[in-house]
């Protein structure tokens, strides 16, 4: 259903972390990450392209909205999976974020995820991946 698209998981509790990323594997998604820090999310941001991610709201060095920010800035859709809501920063300026509260499956982030990557992105990564479609 992801069509290889890559996406980046951002959490800290290893466990959650593991779902997430098995999550993604079984809808056929690549998986960039799992990391536990926003420092770490930009790190991977330099040398990685994603098409969407998963957020934690309270990482383990700071709370997630300057990457929240450069997604949105950048068109990347995203959902925040969190245990307290959004950050104030953060709900101050996209109060409209999707934000699935925990716990949660890992399927209902997913889905939530899915309804916010657009069906054209996944229509052209899923041409890309198959040589015979001739894009």
């Amino acid at each position: 259903m992801l069509n290889g698209l890559p996406i980046l998981i951002v959490e800290d509790e290893p466990l959650i972390a593991m779902n997430l990323a098995s999550a993604v594997a079984e809808l056929d998604g690549k998986i960039v990450g799992p990391v536990d820090t926003v420092a770490a999310a930009f790190e991977l941001l330099a040398s990685e392209t994603i098409a969407a991610a998963i957020l934690d709201a309270n990482l383990l060095d700071r709370d997630v909205t300057p990457l929240a920010t450069s997604l949105a800035e950048r068109s990347v859709p995203f959902v925040i999976f969190t245990g307290t809501g959004l950050p104030p920063a953060l709900a101050a300026t996209h109060p409209d974020l999707p934000v699935i509260i925990k716990p949660a499956r890992s399927t209902a982030v997913l889905a939530a995820l899915l309804q916010r990557v657009s069906p054209d992105r996944l229509a052209l990564e899923a041409r890309c991946s198959d040589p015979g479609a001739g894009v």
